[in-house]
């Protein structure tokens, strides 16, 4: 009887580019781990077709492909560098923690973006002190996954993540701040609100507002309501408080969405042809967080701000999360206004809650 993975691995160096990639794809049916050699070598085929071929068929094979794609990281060509660094970033096997920490010094962005990937998949704390450095690469793709990769290994990273937002560059600080945002520890709190108030740049402190939201810890509800004073930590303050979802808050955000608490100077945002400026932007946020932290104190203030143009469609969203508690106070402005946008909005929030015309 003839092997059908044996059939497919000898159609593997056919002249035809078309056969190449169709024995490849078979194979990753198969998932047989005697084609992972003649697999590994498609990944120098001059066709894109037939290394994206192959590529799959490897990640399908899983764990046997490993070691073989791992020996690829070293190889001459950067493009089969990569090509391999993609595949084991999706198979993520700690057998090939070495290699993979010695291809984040790779020349090529790609392969150093690919193995910080499979790093933060593996989540071992070895790689913690390799990929500390590469907060500063000069690829941003990098830096992302790099701190991405520091957030999924998670509370072993921390320390030295502390100790980054010491860091003299600012790219280092802000991608420390966000790493510790996305891993959502209690521990980051309080390093995070001195971060919010005494970092020397601006993008850093603000970072600090919106991962002090990610963490969702009370703990920063007041300091972020004495941080909302300050021009661009502002709106994403607000944001952080909305996410928290505490009470406490709520008075402040009412009186920004009625411009009880603007500013008397707002950092103007030029977009869309339109001026706007950032206490528009604290004003959206409000009404989103208002909605999120679902006070019903706030139902009356939600539902005077449809008639503000610029936050319409936010407060008719905001009041939708309430439920059926919103339906009075709708129905009163549907009695009276005139407005047909207006009455767009109230007429789709009612629906979203349930309510039915002629229908108690």
């Amino acid at each position: 009887m003839a092997d059908s993975v044996l059939e497919q691995i000898a159609a593997l160096k056919d002249e035809d580019w078309a056969i190449r990639e169709e024995a490849a794809s078979m194979l990753a049916s198969f998932r047989d781990a005697r084609a992972v050699v003649p697999l590994v070598a498609l990944l120098s085929d001059p066709d894109r077709a037939v290394r994206d071929a192959a590529i799959a068929a490897l990640t399908a094979i899983g764990e046997a492909s490993v070691l073989p794609v791992s020996t690829c990281l070293k190889n001459g060509d950067l493009t089969v560098q990569e090509l391999a660094a993609s595949i084991l970033a999706t198979i993520a096997d700690s057998r090939v923690l070495g290699p993979l920490i010695e291809a984040l010094k790779s020349q090529d962005w790609v392969v150093r973006m690919q193995a910080a990937k499979a790093l933060g998949r593996i989540g071992d704390a070895c790689a913690v002190p390799a990929l500390i450095p590469l907060l500063q690469d000069k690829v941003k793709a990098v830096r992302v996954d790099v701190t991405s990769a520091l957030a999924l290994i998670g509370q072993a990273a921390i320390p030295s993540l502390l100790e980054a937002l010491k860091h003299d560059e600012w790219i280092v600080r802000l991608h420390a701040v966000e790493a510790l945002g996305q891993m959502q520890s209690p521990d980051a709190v309080e390093p995070l609100l001195y971060v919010l108030f005494n970092d020397r740049d601006a993008a850093v402190r603000e970072d600090a507002a919106r991962a002090l939201g990610e963490i969702k810890d009370p703990r920063a509800v007041e300091f972020l309501l004495t941080a909302m004073n300050e021009v661009g930590v502002r709106p994403l303050a607000v944001e952080a408080l909305g996410k928290i979802g505490d009470r406490r808050a709520v008075p402040a955000l009412i009186g920004i969405v009625t411009g009880f608490n603007k500013p008397a100077h707002s950092r103007p945002i030029d977009g869309c042809g339109d001026r706007w400026d950032e206490e528009m932007l604290a004003m959206g946020a409000a009404v989103k967080a208002l909605g999120q932290i679902r006070d019903e104190a706030a139902i009356p203030t939600l539902t005077t701000a449809l008639q503000n143009t610029v936050v319409r469609a936010e407060a008719a969203a905001a009041l939708a999360a309430f439920g059926s508690k919103v339906i009075p106070f709708l129905l009163e402005v549907l009695r009276k206004e005139r407005d047909d946008n207006i009455l767009y909005h109230v007429k789709e929030t009612l629906t979203q809650v349930g309510w039915r015309p002629n229908r108690i």
